[in-house]
């Protein structure tokens, strides 16, 4: 299993660079951001930074859209750091949460999310597109290289990402609904007659290393408010049906008041209250390393590939040192 780290662009941004570096040097592979350019900064603009300052590890966004930039410029961002500095970016996208909604937009449909995601990768690695009633390639890139992961909780999105992308995001560590999730997307694949083996699973969530939990689930408990945005969505078009999507999922946000994106993404946001102990246990990795390592395990076990890391809490460091010195290539 592969490991990486995701991080905010607060500034200044040489901490952010920093902080790839320190990721690097532990052994993580992958160093992904956030991307709400309004709420923080503008992270293709670090991300050069990051690969010059760096030697091995990979770059992109968890989570770009389709809404923020043009398509057209996304697919440039992405060549051009890779012909500055290798195959060493990879884009993480979704319909747009924090990005378009702080701003006043609404999610982008699944339908624009796929076209999105094949002009992307397409040019990206030197083929040609057909946009707006145009065809054509970006002329520079030459055998390029791009894989594109698709961040998904519902059965329409899930199978979205299996039929167009090249990886599934799952933002929450939860075993038994990752297995639903892999298993909803894998039939996905399978029906469009793609390869489901070359297909990559990334879950990511808060984890902290510790023996404190009621402290550890306070600093952790923002997540669950993040992720509860994208069940309301889901709610809103499915119902709170679980022949569809899991009770593990859904049930939970029946006490959600609202979410201002102001907090978003800190610890002690006030719009997260409603958040049980029981959903960030199972959604977070928390507590001392051996409960890491067995998630962990389990969630491989399920087809993970990658877990990264959300770190917005009291003890990065130290969780980063736990990491580097008793999980990263021990499962």
């Amino acid at each position: 299993m592969e490991f990486g780290l995701v991080a905010q662009t607060n500034p200044p941004a040489r901490d952010v660079i920093e902080l790839a570096k320190r990721a690097e040097d532990a052994g993580f592979t992958y160093f992904w951001t956030f991307d709400s350019a309004v709420l923080w900064q503008e992270p293709f603009v670090i991300y050069s930074q990051i690969l010059s300052s760096t030697t091995t590890i990979k770059v992109g966004p968890m989570v770009t859209n389709p809404l923020t930039r043009d398509w057209t410029v996304t697919a440039s961002l992405f060549a051009t750091l890779n012909e500055m500095f290798g195959p060493r970016t990879i884009c993480g996208i979704g319909r747009g949460d924090s990005a378009v909604r702080f701003t006043g937009g609404k999610p982008a449909s699944l339908d624009v999310l796929a076209q999105c995601i094949g002009v992307i990768k397409n040019l990206a690695v030197g083929r040609e597109v057909t946009l707006r009633g145009e065809t054509f390639d970006i002329p520079w890139v030459k055998d390029g290289a791009l894989d594109v992961w698709m961040a998904a909780y519902g059965p329409k999105a899930l199978a979205v990402a299996g039929q167009t992308s090249d990886g599934l995001i799952m933002q929450l560590a939860d075993p038994f609904i990752v297995n639903w999730a892999v298993e909803t997307v894998t039939q996905a694949r399978l029906e469009a007659q793609r390869d489901a083996s070359d297909f990559s699973v990334c879950v990511a969530a808060p984890a902290y290393v510790g023996t404190d939990l009621a402290h550890q689930r306070d600093q952790c408990r923002w997540f669950g408010g993040m992720v509860g945005n994208h069940v309301a969505d889901i709610v809103g078009r499915y119902g709170d049906n679980p022949q569809i999507v899991p009770e593990a999922l859904t049930e939970y946000i029946k006490g959600r008041r609202g979410y201002d994106y102001h907090h978003h993404g800190k610890v002690g946001n006030p719009d997260t209250e409603f958040v049980p102990d029981d959903v960030i246990d199972r959604f977070c990795i928390l507590g001392p390393v051996e409960n890491h390592r067995d998630r962990l395990s389990e969630l491989k076990e399920l087809g993970t590939t990658q877990f990264s890391l959300y770190l917005m809490h009291d003890n990065p460091e130290g969780t980063i040192d736990a990491y580097a010195k008793d999980v990263i290539g021990k499962i």
